[in-house]
């Protein structure tokens, strides 16, 4: 059976022809077949399949296939693949009956006759069956012009069942009728399955793998492989059950990481790529050119050894092997709960500006293989249509998408009708960019790109979309790169060699990325730990990459065996780069406390250095009540830091409001709490001076931006809001547990002493705290409840300076324990009494009040009785100490932040009227 396929000069109509001869050189049958649009390996397969049609119907057993195609005769050889093209598994469903074929490469010039046959395919429609040889060709070098015969046309029916199968009738039904099995014959049932199947597996695998800090992504393409070829060779498994069920599974899989580069251009901010600095934009250039160029020199001298349907593309080799991606960085810092520390930060940077870089290369690459292939008309035309695509995306879509996000609903609540648009122009970009011929997965990123990042567009379409993306979709088109991996190509492939090399070039490539990455960093003064975790996290590789190289496997511009040697190096970099940069960098390690930074340690006459933390604008009136009691002798250095949890956003914002004025009219979500300190700042002047911060962060990382603040100013005191907030009428309004994990976090790691701050129901219906002066302020009575220990020191070293401000009553009173038989440690309690006395002799405003106590009832009784007398409550945490004072307490407590004292203060059955300040004393690494 010879076999050839026509294509127009100038039009890009396919045919294809088969000449069939028995041994004797009989004449057995022929055909061609109009096809349409298609390439020259489409029209090859579509020949091979009609060939093996035919002769099964007359009962042809043996048989042998000759094309002038040799990549026809190496897919067809070769063991087959899941997720193949559907023309391609319906050729090896053929191959698989009881026949035995084998296919042969011949030359053109053996081939004339079924090339001639194959021209008479322009002028028929759809397949024309020849039961005698045509009559003498035009071509009078070919075979047929020694036979006459005629043309019969035979009509083909292909019968397709409407409605299609795609919801079971249900499993109950299908038992009664006995046709349980049919159940694979519906899509939806059989996607359900494997999609089940695909995150069991998932998740069996990563419960093993999070133990040894495996990110999520190497479990999802390990559960790929498992249901691959390299250990299902079946066709018949569940994965692979038909080429339908394959091609439904691959297009939602695909639509998802679509998805996937959607929402990822919309949680950039394509500014930073500028507002990046010079040392961020430096490693950012070098570290893609450096790889880039080394990986074209080492390719270059074998690229005409990659033999596909098209011409090997050395240049995009090179840009996959050398690209920064900047959602793998992003997505291995988050799991690593590094976005908000220095390193990370600097990583974000550098990364958004290899990513921009590394899709410019691309383009330029992919406008250079044009201008070799069809010209540099052709490339022109193509650099044309992409700076267009961009131009209308900037120019008229973008403020088009701001205008919508302008036209809030009530409750600052975005527009239905602006994520509808927005969601549309997703959906039709894959296709947009499609016919103007442009890389497919630039157009959802760029339409995500367009969209401005943050509230409130960009943070409702992350808040809708997020949670089914990354969930569900991405998992599924993870596993399903890893089901195109099949090692035995490794093992079988006959070029071998050539393989190696390019495994060399790309494993070249990223060491000279790394090196210039750690180089970089040494030469801007960064510890030699920190330059060679940044390294690491620089050459992290992830779902992109996976994504970049099933592409260009899918699109047949690299082997299979290139496919799979490359992916198991994207397998082993990001297995041992969280572990490694983990073991590397620990950004706990800077919050040591090798210095004394506590209210105690802060000189009389000096300013009290505090970072008071905001989550909302109701925290306002509560903070300052406190600062409204410094005094011009003991002033107050305030830094207020609004604390606003990142949505819609990739990258944390810092923005330090003294040095970005122009913020205020930006960021209208600051403005109201930076307005009403800087007006408390100029009612105090000189007791009081404050400077505002606004922290973009996740939840989860929020501690980072406090902690580092309050590092870098030398802070001594950190007050942060508690986590529940009530109505007036005691009720609760608000609650939030990231806030309590927060606080916690802060307890553990912070670099000075900390305060929790629970706001008492009293101070709800005050006027507006822009109003309060420490000169105009009625009179505050405020009371340190005293048992003994650091913290409690440090909540008297704090009533202490309170006091000093004449509007400030302060009242002392010790707890003492009537029958005392342990003392935790002498020299503390040698310090409680030196600081006691200090008190009684040396501060006669300050009321003393000592009450012993024999157990918790009684402190309990007690703290009963004077609750109505004060406004604001200054407790000591005294984390896990047992006393007399607090026994059978411990058992009640509900909130263990704010201990057993506060959270006696705060609870409803004390009214909850009343502020209390829960105080801790970080303990400090001493120098000796």
């Amino acid at each position: 059976m010879e076999l050839d396929e026509s294509e127009s000069e100038n039009v890009s109509f396919g045919d294809d022809s088969t000449i069939s001869m028995k041994e004797r050189g009989n004449w057995l049958g022929g055909y061609h077949r109009k096809i349409g649009h298609c390439s020259v390996l489409h029209a090859e397969l579509w020949a091979i399949l009609d060939g093996l049609t035919l002769p099964w119907k007359t009962g042809g057993a043996t048989g042998g296939s000759g094309t002038d195609s040799s990549e026809v005769v190496r897919i067809l050889n070769s063991t087959g693949q899941n997720n193949e093209p559907t023309l391609i598994r319906r050729i090896r469903l053929l191959l698989k009956r009881q026949w035995h074929i084998r296919f042969t490469h011949v030359h053109r010039d053996v081939n004339e006759a079924a090339d001639a046959m194959a021209h008479l395919g322009f002028s028929g429609r759809g397949l024309t069956i020849l039961q005698s040889p045509p009559a003498a060709s035009s071509s009078p070098s070919t075979e047929f012009n020694s036979f006459e015969g005629s043309m019969k046309t035979e009509k083909v029916e292909i019968c397709l069942k409407y409605p299609p199968k795609i919801n079971a009738p249900g499993l109950m039904t299908l038992l009664y009728k006995g046709k349980l099995r049919s159940i694979m014959d519906y899509s939806a049932p059989t996607l359900e399955l494997q999609m089940i199947l695909t995150y069991l597996l998932t998740q069996a695998i990563h419960f093993v793998l999070k133990r040894l800090r495996m990110p999520t992504f190497i479990s999802q393409i390990l559960a790929g492989i498992i249901l691959g070829p390299t250990v299902f060779d079946d066709d018949e498994t569940l994965i692979t059950t038909s080429a339908d069920s394959v091609l439904i599974l691959g297009t939602v899989a695909g639509f998802g990481y679509y998805l996937y580069l959607f929402l990822t251009g919309v949680k950039m901010d394509f500014s930073m790529t500028y507002r990046s600095g010079k040392k961020a934009l430096c490693i950012g250039i070098l570290t893609v050119m450096v790889p880039f160029i080394v990986s074209l020199v080492m390719a270059g001298s074998y690229r005409d050894e990659i033999v596909l349907e098209n011409t090997n593309e050395i240049s995009v080799l090179a840009v996959a092997y050398s690209g920064t991606s900047f959602p793998v960085i992003h997505s291995l810092l988050s799991e690593l709960k590094l976005l908000n520390s220095e390193l990370g930060r600097l990583s974000l940077s550098s990364a958004l500006v290899g990513n921009m870089l590394s899709l410019f290369l691309l383009n330029v690459c992919q406008g250079l293989n044009t201008a070799r292939k069809k010209g540099v008309d052709w490339a022109i035309l193509h650099y044309g249509r992409v700076v267009t695509f961009v131009v209308v995306l900037v120019f008229c879509f973008r403020p088009v998408m701001k205008w919508l996000a302008r036209k809030t609903v009530g409750g600052g609540m975005i527009n239905g009708v602006c994520l509808y648009a927005a969601i549309l122009a997703f959906m039709v970009s894959h296709k947009f960019t499609t016919s103007l011929r442009i890389f497919p997965n630039f157009g959802p990123f760029l339409i995500g790109l367009a969209i401005p990042d943050g509230p409130p567009l960009g943070s409702a379409l992350v808040e809708k979309l997020e949670p089914v993306v990354s969930g569900f979709l991405v998992p599924l088109f993870a596993s399903t790169c890893g089901m195109r991996i099949d090692f035995s190509y490794l093992h079988t492939h006959t070029h071998g060699s050539f393989v190696k090399r390019q495994s060399r070039s790309a494993v070249v490539a990223l060491l000279s990325k790394f090196g210039v990455s750690f180089l970089l960093s040494l030469l801007n003064k960064m510890p030699t730990r920190d330059a060679l975790a940044f390294a690491f996290i620089t050459i992290s590789k992830g779902l992109v990459d996976m994504a970049i190289l099933t592409n260009m496997h899918d699109s047949n511009l690299i082997t299979k065996p290139i496919f799979v040697s490359m992916s198991l190096i994207v397998i082993v970099v990001a297995s041992i780069v969280p572990i490694i940069v983990k073991a590397l960098y620990d950004p706990w390690r800077k919050y040591a406390t090798y210095h004394k930074r506590s209210i105690m340690h802060c000189k009389h006459n000096e300013e009290l250095r505090m970072v008071s933390c905001i989550h909302v604008p109701a925290n306002v009136n509560s903070i300052i009540d406190i600062l409204s009691t410094s005094t011009t002798e003991s002033p107050i250095a305030l830094h207020v830091l609004h604390l606003i949890k990142l949505s819609g956003r990739a990258t944390p914002l810092f923005i330090s409001h003294d040095m970005n004025q122009h913020t205020l009219s930006n960021n209208s979500y600051s403005e109201n709490v930076v307005l009403s300190f800087q007006r408390f700042e100029r009612d105090n002047w000189r007791a009081v001076t404050v400077k505002a911060f606004t922290a973009v962060s996740p939840a989860n990382m929020m501690h980072e931006d406090i902690c580092n603040l309050a590092l870098e100013h030398h802070k001594s005191f950190i007050v942060l809001p508690f986590h529940r907030r009530w109505h007036f009428d005691g009720s609760i309004e608000s609650e939030d547990q990231t806030i309590r994990s927060l606080n916690y976090g802060m307890l553990e790691k912070a670099p000075c002493s900390v305060g929790i701050l629970v706001e008492g129901r009293r101070h709800l219906n005050r006027s507006n705290s822009q109003s309060h002066s420490f000169d105009s302020a009625p009179l505050y009575n405020v009371a340190v409840i005293f048992l003994g220990g650091k913290d409690d020191q440090e909540a008297l070293a704090l009533g202490i300076r309170m006091s000093e401000n004449e509007n400030v009553q302060l009242t002392v009173i010790h707890l003492t324990a009537g029958n005392r038989i342990h003392l935790a440690d002498d020299i503390e309690t040698m310090q409680d009494k030196i600081m006691l006395r200090n008190v009684k002799e040396c501060c006669s405003y300050i009321i003393n009040i000592e009450k012993q106590v024999n157990d918790g009832p009684e402190t309990l009784d007690f703290l009963r009785s004077i609750v109505d007398n004060y406004q604001l409550f200054i407790v000591g945490r005294r984390y896990n100490c047992e006393d007399p004072q607090t026994t059978g307490l411990h058992e009640w407590t509900e909130f263990e932040e704010i201990g057993i004292i506060g959270d006696l203060l705060s609870s409803a059955d004390f009214g909850g009227n009343n502020s209390v300040l829960v105080l801790q004393k970080q303990p400090w690494v001493d120098d000796d």
